[in-house]
């Protein structure tokens, strides 16, 4: 019945006569084939979707259309919660952003909080270059400040590309340091680490983040080889907002 009133749908815009590429009717087209072929893999996959979620991870990417989180990860819908803007970026003063993390951590109890960044990004590539590009600077200025902090290994760098990559990588490291500033992810990491002191079974510190780097040109996504934790302990005495 649900594939019918798809149909249906598709049938009724088209009758308004657009030409293809002024339409979004193939999308629609695709929607349905899209339901069909899920529902002849597995009749009650959309039942199942419809009861709710609580996926165990939330991914922090770039709006960029080549990062689509699911496809990367292998992923059906319903198992990671998913933000993308321009960049991936958590700046601390943006609503939407943290919005985002605290429903995530709070109501869906995530377990783990994936920030990626990709190689051949347009934000980065933007910020690298001396051009005021309007109310994004604004935006693309928390990537110059990323730029600032790192600037003495950056400036060491002769070839632009390689300059990039290395920004990319930089970028995703803050981002996962302004996520441990929240408060949010403090709490509950606080409260799970009491859960494990007191011998809860299977319980572990969370929501564990992770620092990832996608290429566009590859399809491989990979886990930056940094402690995260060990920065943290440096400037734990400046961000720590709740009690050990």
């Amino acid at each position: 019945m649900q594939a019918q009133r798809l149909q249906s749908l598709v049938r009724s815009i088209r009758a308004f006569g657009t030409r293809p590429m002024d339409t979004i009717d193939h999308l629609l087209e695709n929607n349905v084939n899209w339901v069909k072929k899920m529902q002849s893999e597995d009749k009650d996959f959309f039942t199942r979707l419809g009861k709710g979620q609580r996926p165990p991870y939330l991914w922090i990417g770039c709006s960029d259309s080549r990062v689509p989180a699911n496809q990367i990860l292998g992923l059906e819908p319903g198992s990671v919660f998913v933000h993308r803007n321009v960049g991936n970026l958590l700046p601390v003063s943006d609503i939407n952003s943290l919005s985002v993390v605290e429903f995530a951590v709070d109501h869906l109890d995530v377990k783990h909080i994936m920030v990626t960044g990709h190689y051949d990004c347009g934000a980065i590539n933007a910020s690298l270059q001396a051009k005021d590009r309007g109310l994004i600077e604004s935006w693309l200025r928390n990537i110059r400040d990323v730029h600032r902090l790192h600037n003495d290994e950056l400036a060491g760098y002769t070839d632009h590309k390689k300059l990039a990559r290395r920004l990319v990588e930089l970028n995703v490291v803050e981002q996962c340091l302004n996520l441990y500033k929240t408060g949010v992810v403090q709490r509950k990491r606080l409260q799970t680490r009491k859960d494990v002191l007191s011998g809860v079974p299977g319980a572990f510190v969370y929501p564990r983040v992770h620092a990832l780097v996608f290429d566009p040109s590859e399809g491989i996504l990979r886990k930056l080889p940094i402690d995260v934790n060990q920065h943290l302990k440096q400037y734990a005495h400046i961000y720590n907002l709740v009690d050990e």
